[in-house]
């Protein structure tokens, strides 16, 4: 149970068979509630609604109350999030959801409360539905074809907010991995969200990004910083300083970094979250000495390291860094030797935790193979995508996100995007480190299992259309030398973001860029390469 669920009355239950079990014998319908440790929301519904004794009453009397932290839970929160937290959710005793919102107050949680004891009472299990996702066996399938790449580029024109940079017309995300995208495709687009990004949502004070921004113009931000966001951010403000050497870039990346290796290194690796504390962030640097820091929820997250190692490790390259190598070195052989077993990769340190996760072996794969590239070391990587391969991959391609067993929905397979995404870039990273093709054909699968509904998605997906432009036209730069030496550092800095950079200690000293089987540059040199590639 979380800690601080001691701010409410309900009589809380952990999330498993034994509590639906219990809904079923007493007839009653299950209230599931979503916390993170670091929502105010979920602090402030806590104390203001479950912590008032009669509504913890009426709960603990006419339903079964569960209580589960969705960051240590991805899969009970992928198929019952209602898009934020904290999350209420009314279930079936089979887990169906009967009814469910994000933070309600008293008034409004009385409300939905009276809402499903009529429900209830009046059709009993079959006021229960299963969430769209959950219902089809897979995702739509279709051809890997160049319209994927094309139909995205008109999705960042159509959707990017001149006036004030970003995309879309509401509220605003930084989208790190669309900047990336944009970053090669539309890069006025990319320098412009950067700049929105840096200037709003950047903490001066203590570095670090916030979430997002609640206005269109970047004002009102939401003030909690997560790992696996900071971290994806530290790598389009390194792709942005390789692209145009804007100084200003360089420095939030590793002032970012800074905050990760101080502010959420636990000792061992980095720390899931920090929540957002509005009073604490209002006070200049001066008075916040007279303050204790918000929340720092040190559980080390197998996938978020992932991602913070293939940041870190990136901004590296490109800036040479020291402190950010050694951090990422750090976290990524604590992961290595604490959450990973032959191949399958555990949430997090607990005998509770769920392991052979699609996005803990996909964003960890990622940290490794980008510490291929980099510093030359491959660590387990094949190991970690043979097991995720054999254990998650489905007959026609697509991948579920864990196993197919499980309290609730949770036995409903759920093919996510987000993570088949990160899954395919690393494998196609792979395939050209080991030189093993089954690695490309298996991303090529992955990524064509969605690619019939391509012509739906949006710019908050951009990552899908970068890795099927990667299958459709690879290049890999092949240093004939050891990770390290001038012409591999160059390398490293003058190639494409989505070129795989393969150092190889036994080979003749030449760097060759490769389009699929074709030398299309070749250099000797740090100079004879940047010559080569410019031309």
């Amino acid at each position: 149970m979380d800690e601080f669920a001691a701010d409410t009355k309900v009589e809380w239950r952990e999330w498993g068979p034994e509590a639906f079990e219990r809904a079923t014998d007493s007839g009653k319908p299950v209230l599931l509630s979503l916390t993170v440790p670091w929502s105010a929301e979920c602090r402030a519904m806590d104390r203001g609604t479950f912590g008032e004794p009669r509504i913890a009453a009426n709960v603990n009397d006419g339903f079964v109350p569960v209580r589960v932290d969705a960051d240590r839970n991805p899969r009970v929160r992928e198929r019952y999030t209602m898009g934020g937290f904290p999350s209420t959710v009314f279930l079936t005793p089979e887990g169906e959801v009967i009814s469910g919102a994000t933070f309600l107050g008293p008034d409004g949680f009385r409300g939905i409360l009276d809402s499903v004891r009529e429900s209830w009472d009046a059709e009993g299990t079959a006021a229960g539905s299963i969430p769209r996702q959950l219902r089809d066996e897979a995702p739509p399938a279709g051809e890997l074809r160049a319209r994927i790449e094309e139909h995205m580029i008109e999705q960042l024109l159509g959707a990017f907010d001149d006036e004030f940079g970003g995309w879309g017309s509401d509220v605003k995300f930084p989208l790190p991995r669309t900047v990336e995208f944009a970053l090669v495709r539309a890069r006025g687009q990319a320098t412009r969200t950067l700049e929105a990004i840096q200037t709003h949502l950047f903490d001066t004070y203590d570095g670090g990004f916030f979430r997002y921004a609640t206005g269109r113009d970047w004002s009102n931000p939401r003030r909690e910083k997560l790992l696996d966001e900071n971290a994806a951010l530290v790598r389009a403000f390194a792709h942005g300083y390789r692209y145009t050497g804007t100084e200003s870039y360089r420095d939030a990346a590793q002032r970012t970094a800074e905050y990760l290796s101080t502010d959420l290194w636990t000792g061992d690796a980095f720390a899931g979250s920090q929540a957002g504390d509005d009073d604490y962030y209002r006070l200049g640097a001066t008075d916040r000495e007279d303050r204790e820091a918000p929340h720092v929820d040190e559980t080390v997250f197998a996938d978020r390291n992932g991602l913070a190692v293939d940041a870190l490790l990136w901004l590296h390259a490109y800036t040479d860094d020291e402190r950010a190598r050694r951090y990422a070195v750090r976290a990524r052989d604590h992961v290595c030797e604490t959450l990973v077993d032959d191949g399958e990769v555990a949430h997090y340190a607990a005998a509770e935790s769920d392991t052979g996760l699609l996005l803990d072996q996909a964003q960890f794969l990622q940290g490794l193979t980008t510490s291929w590239q980099v510093l030359g070391e491959s660590g387990p990587a094949e190991a970690v995508a043979d097991w995720t391969i054999e254990h998650r991959q489905q007959d026609n391609g697509a991948f579920r996100d864990g196993p197919d067993t499980g309290a609730g929905l949770c036995g409903r397979s759920l093919h996510p995007l987000d993570a088949t995404v990160e899954l395919a870039d690393a494998l196609v990273d792979l395939a050209a480190l080991t030189g093993e093709e089954r690695y490309r054909t298996v991303a090529t699968e992955a990524v064509e299992s969605f690619a019939g509904a391509a012509e739906r998605m949006g710019v908050e997906v951009a990552g899908y259309a970068s890795v099927a432009a990667r299958l459709r036209d690879p290049q890999t730069l092949r240093v004939g030398t050891e990770a390290g030496t001038d012409l591999h550092r160059a390398a490293l800095r003058l190639a494409d973001h989505e070129t795989t950079i393969v150092p190889d200690p036994e080979g003749d000293g030449v760097a060759r860029r490769y389009e699929g089987e074709t030398v299309t540059a070749e250099g000797e040199t740090p100079a004879e390469l940047e010559a080569a590639l410019t031309e």
